[in-house]
């Protein structure tokens, strides 16, 4: 590998070995400091670079295609306060687990403390969040340095996908010249070519193994004589990338004759297994002690991925009595209840699939057509209600019609708040080939639009991506990404004027503040935003219109985004209502 300076050679180093370790793309945002890295990735045949500028947005943007993928996306960005930006996404990605590298480009270390300009201390910047931080020693030419490089390189796309996967830091000191320039006798011409241009047949210089924690058929019998019950559970929560197996999930279901209880972000409420399993969906409206006081409490209850969506469903886990098994691979506790039983460290997929060759425990038709039953009405009480009413446009509704229409194979991107919540909800299971994702690790707005458009950067799918309007807001800045990076997506851009998540809250009955801290109308009119980056809008605030404008923009390129106005108060009240009707119909 030939290089007209120690930079250049560096950077090429670098990237190559990120390239030989399977990463294929790169997200990167303008900036000095960063040019012999950026260069690198510029120059090379087998990376794909997104150019995105604000490095907030560019840190969602990769951090939702890592989502999708399940691979590790890496950023680069300059020094300072560029660097800063990213920390809200690598708190999403730590919480949700996705894997991320950031390569912060730096000062060298005599202009630190110095008063030097855009010079911050960046050492550790983003403190625990990252499964691992290095400091690169300043480039040389120089070749145990270059294969410390190179190993380096491989170990941190090892640490980002291993158990759990998260992000992972480097950070890259420069010096001038920052650019391809030539320097005379800065690389010399006998430099060891295996740390110049690393292994051969484009091997990583360091391959790392990583093996699956399982358990061993000792420990599995305790679990399976647990499991081995008539009324029990599987609750599957948002699942980690790259996913659950749907396969392992419907053997243990058939097996255990248990139902299942999927998040909208599991991985598990779409698919063909809902047409041979007992997947649950709308227990979020109808979990209510009124309802499940007269039920037998579950005898065991087996928990994957992370803490569901609905507080309904997690607070009914608490209430009961049911010995309930966390299966987490890394050992992570997320029940934060603490009402489990049992923490079970292994891979979920790996040990359904072990579990289903095991349980033979007694079946109880009558346990899973209770559930069953629930769910039919809780669909025949929402299904004729979710439409235009004395409020408009049902906001539940925008969610179910969007489950309805997507087009497959889909990838669904739904916004915290309300969106992930009236998902949860209204969508209920289904056939199709749908893989929808959000960012629930930390539950910020933050960064949704970057997130969408990064995930569906990674994918072929049509892209929806449904959005409340302070998210949309916020992420402004993630909407010149689908021009840029070339992205087709639906935006599906709720728009109730502010915070009507804070409707669901006792602080609704305390005016003021409740009106302007809390639900925060903005009055903004969102169309010239579509103008300002070249997109198609519509806006629509009734159902058929809703329905019309979604077919429409499903099928043709480019991205559109759809405002649909609603009444946030008028939408809440039609939530506690149906609840009630669900409520009604299942206790007569």
């Amino acid at each position: 590998m030939s290089a007209p300076n120690r930079n250049a050679l560096w950077g090429r180093a670098l990237v190559d070995e990120l390239a030989r370790a399977g990463v294929d793309a790169v997200v990167v945002s303008p900036g000095s400091r960063s040019t012999p890295l950026v260069t690198a990735v510029a120059e090379h045949d087998d990376l794909r670079a997104f150019s995105v500028l604000d490095e907030r947005s560019a840190a969602y943007f990769a951090l939702g295609r890592a989502r999708r993928t399940g691979e590790v996306t890496p950023l680069i960005c300059t020094s300072g306060t560029a660097a800063a930006n990213y920390h809200p996404a690598v708190v999403e990605a730590d919480r949700g687990r996705v894997p991320l590298l950031l390569l912060t480009a730096d000062r060298p270390p005599e202009l630190h403390d110095s008063g030097a300009n855009q010079t911050v201390d960046q050492e550790k910047l983003y403190g625990d969040a990252v499964r691992w931080y290095a400091d690169l020693p300043e480039p040389e030419a120089e070749a145990r340095k270059l294969r410390s490089l190179r190993t380096t390189a491989a170990r941190a796309v090892a640490e980002a996908t291993g158990t759990p996967s998260g992000p992972v830091h480097l950070n890259c000191r420069f010096r001038k010249p920052l650019e391809p320039t030539p320097v005379e006798g800065d690389v010399p011409p006998d430099l060891d070519p295996l740390a110049a241009a690393g292994r051969d047949d484009d091997r990583p210089f360091v391959k790392t193994t990583a093996g699956t924690p399982q358990l061993d058929r000792a420990d599995l019998r305790p679990l399976v004589e647990a499991l081995s019950v008539g009324r029990g559970l599987i609750v599957a929560g948002p699942a980690d990338p790259p996913g659950v197996d749907p396969e392992a999930v419907t053997a243990l279901a058939h097996a255990t004759g248990f139902p299942i209880l999927a998040d909208p972000l599991s991985g598990l409420r779409f698919g063909g297994h809902t047409r041979v399993t007992t997947t649950v969906g709308g227990y979020d409206g109808y979990l209510d002690p009124r309802v499940t006081d007269d039920w037998p409490d579950p005898e065991a209850v087996l928990r994957i991925g992370a803490s569901p969506t609905s507080k309904r469903l997690r607070t009914y886990l608490s209430r009961t009595d049911a010995r309930q098994f966390v299966v987490d691979p890394a050992g992570g506790w997320r029940e934060a209840a603490f009402r489990a039983t049992d923490l079970v460290v292994a891979d979920p997929s790996r040990l359904a699939a072990r579990l289903a060759e095991l349980v033979a425990g007694p079946d109880d038709p009558g346990w899973r057509e209770r559930w069953a039953e629930a769910d039919r009405v809780h669909r025949d009480v929402v299904g004729d209600a979710t439409g235009d009413g004395d409020g408009g446009y049902f906001e539940g509704a925008v969610l179910a019609d969007v489950a309805d229409l997507a087009p497959e194979p889909s990838t669904l991107v739904v916004s915290n708040s309300n969106p992930v919540r009236d998902a949860d909800r209204y969508a209920g299971p289904a056939a199709a080939n749908y893989t929808v994702l959000g960012n629930r690790g930390a539950s910020g707005i933050d960064g949704v639009v970057s997130t969408g458009f990064g995930a569906g950067s990674a994918t072929t799918d049509g892209l929806t991506l449904v959005v409340g309007d302070l998210a949309y807001h916020h992420d402004g800045n993630g909407l010149l990404s689908a021009l840029r990076c070339a992205v087709d997506a639906t935006v599906v851009l709720v728009n109730n004027d502010g915070g009507g998540i804070f409707h669901r809250l006792p602080i609704e009955s305390f005016d003021p503040p409740f009106t302007e801290s809390f639900r925060t109308p903005h009055g903004l009119d969102f169309e010239p935003t579509a103008d300002l980056y070249d997109l198609d809008h519509a806006a629509v605030d009734d159902r058929e219109g809703f329905r019309a404008a979604y077919a429409d923009a499903v099928a043709t390129d480019g991205t559109e985004v759809i405002e649909v106005r609603t009444d946030a108060e008028a939408s809440q009240r039609t939530r506690e209502r149906l609840v009630e009707e669900t409520v009604a119909e299942l206790v007569e």
